[in-house]
């Protein structure tokens, strides 16, 4: 049978933003289809979650498996409503160091990966009048030292967010991104305890003096993802507790 409630395709769905989005679209009444690498984690989330919730393994870096998914996507649940595109890494490096081969793996999982997906989803979204989310970041308007990649790839997440706004409006579907700072994530932690992010600076840095919680994202992605914001198209919403825009510097 297919479902009747509305149903979100989320990338790195089994934990940080991705995950805390799923929970906030089943507490709204949605089912979800967790799409990530590790098997494990997802046998947990998915059985944490609960029925409504579904598990896929998927490379976003590989075009079958993107298609695949979205297409077992049409084919159990019969519709999709919003995709939410966190799929992402962080591997911090001297810009003199890094290798065209760890650059170009960031740019694949975090913009063309997004475009895979995106690209997929397209015509079930067309049917559906849905919505996509990427995830962008605060770092894709500052030069952050040892970030080449990861700053690159958050900055073409805006430009491709744009230029897919406005071929598909027309078509019913709207592209979003959100630009998050810093999160309490595990991946955020584990950066941390390897002394590639000082927490104490963070926290001065952001006005609000404290890093995001996980279901502080997600309520922002849910509203670009949700008729909420039905006339919002193409926009990239910064998350990030005043980060941002702090002037204090001077």
């Amino acid at each position: 049978m297919k479902v009747a409630q509305p149903v979100a395709l989320i990338t790195g769905g089994a934990s940080g933003i991705g995950l805390a989005f799923a929970r906030h679209w089943m507490e709204s009444g949605g089912n979800v289809v967790l799409a990530d690498l590790g098997e494990d984690a997802l046998a947990r989330t998915t059985q944490d979650l609960g029925p409504g919730s579904r598990a896929v393994i998927c490379d976003v870096t590989c075009r079958p498996a993107v298609d695949a998914t979205v297409a077992s996507v049409e084919q159990i649940e019969g519709r999709l409503d919003a995709v939410f595109n966190s799929a992402g890494i962080a591997r911090p490096q001297p810009s003199a160091e890094i290798t065209d081969d760890m650059f170009s793996l960031m740019l694949d999982i975090h913009v063309t990966g997004s475009m895979r997906v995106c690209r997929a989803a397209y015509p079930l979204l067309c049917r559906s009048g849905g919505s996509i989310v990427n995830v962008a970041s605060v770092a894709a308007s500052a030069g952050m030292p040892h970030r080449a990649s990861y700053t690159a790839a958050k900055a073409a997440i805006g430009g491709l967010t744009r230029t897919l706004a406005v071929e598909w409006g027309a078509s019913g579907v709207r592209v979003n991104a959100i630009a998050p700072g810093y999160v309490r994530t595990a991946l955020t932690d584990a950066l941390i305890a390897e002394g590639k992010l000082a927490d104490d600076k963070i926290r001065a840095r952001t006005s609000l003096g404290r890093f995001a919680d996980p279901a502080e994202i997600a309520s922002a992605a849910y509203f670009l993802a949700t008729s909420a914001s039905s006339f919002v198209n193409g926009q990239v919403l910064a998350v990030d507790g005043g980060l941002g825009i702090d002037g204090n510097w001077y």
